[in-house]
């Protein structure tokens, strides 16, 4: 298959014990769909993965892998190493990261994917994040990488658009996805030729990211433009702070998930941070909130940090650990 459309990369919520909010999430998950994402991401960066225990990784693609099954949606997973990818099975894809911070060169990227592939049961979609990875990648070994049995796709965020961007656009490889992931720049990737994107902004508004999608491939420019604009500011809010936090206080602050709790090294975001960017957010379209948030209030935007979040991330100073 040919992934296209948004893909949301879901955080993973914490109630205020500091354990994972699995109530919330089906239904973060189930919302996303409905309003129109055309599959979901489980164990994503977004959601935290290394501060979260095996059993929590575990319950989480579970939980994600059914509302997944009964929207007849494709999910994927966040998978980086052989053993990893080789035991999915409930997936249409594997989310795969440019080795970090070792900096192989190019040829130990595309031979590392070639391994990878070589040990999966499902199709690989390659993370390039260069500014997190340390990994700079030419076109020419992104066209390597697209060429490798099993590799589908890449999530794109290469930090803006420049003429490697240009130049992979303009003759994009064969039956390989370009999915964007630099939320604020997608509208114009969407305009050379993306396929669709990976975004965290559309937990807040997904109809709306869904829409831009369409309208560029639909080619109605106008439409599209005035969507892109508004969710360029949208997405430079939500990552104002180190993602997934200011995403988590929006949520919480729209009654979506019971804390805005991170678990560390993250923080959570800033009081102000979070009405900025709550500011700028689709309201809620759908429903009150589920059973999993309803009785548990947002906080206050203004002033001190709810009591309930801090006592969520420090619970689990001791569970991470120093490093």
């Amino acid at each position: 298959m040919t992934f296209t459309g948004v893909y949301v990369p879901l955080i993973t919520p914490f109630d205020a014990a500091g354990a994972v909010a699995l109530e919330a999430l089906e239904g973060l998950a189930h919302d996303a769909l409905r309003d129109g994402a055309a599959g979901l991401v489980a164990l994503g960066t977004t959601a935290e993965p290394s501060a979260l225990t095996g059993g929590e990784r575990r319950a989480v693609v579970e939980v994600v892998a059914r509302v997944c099954r009964e929207h007849h949606a494709p999910l994927m997973i966040g998978a980086d190493s052989v053993r990893a990818v080789g035991a999915l099975r409930d997936a249409a894809a594997a989310l795969s990261l440019v080795p970090p911070f070792l900096r192989p060169g190019e040829d130990g990227v595309v031979a590392w994917f070639e391994a990878l592939s070589a040990a999966a049961a499902v199709p690989l979609i390659v993370y390039h994040v260069p500014y997190r990875t340390g990994q700079h990648l030419s076109t020419a070994a992104l066209r390597r990488i697209a060429a490798i049995p099993g590799v589908a796709g890449i999530k794109y965020a290469n930090g803006g658009i420049d003429a490697g961007t240009a130049e992979l656009l303009a003759d994009p490889p064969e039956d390989f996805a370009v999915l964007g992931a630099d939320d604020a720049v997608v509208s114009p990737l969407l305009a050379m030729g993306a396929h669709g994107g990976i975004l965290a902004s559309a937990h807040v508004a997904t109809s709306d990211f869904a829409g831009l999608v369409a309208a560029w491939h639909a080619g109605d420019a106008v439409r599209a433009r005035a969507l892109g604009n508004r969710l360029a500011a949208l997405s430079l809010a939500l990552f104002a702070e180190p993602n997934p936090a200011v995403i988590k206080g929006v949520l919480h602050a729209l009654g979506r998930i019971p804390t805005a709790a991170v678990r560390l090294p993250l923080l959570p975001a800033s009081p102000a941070t979070v009405e900025a960017a709550r500011r700028l957010a689709a309201p809620p379209s759908r429903k009150p909130p589920s059973s999993a948030t309803r009785g548990t209030p947002p906080p206050p935007i203004s002033g001190a940090t709810p009591a309930a979040t801090v006592a969520a991330t420090s619970g689990r100073r001791r569970a991470a650990g120093p490093g």
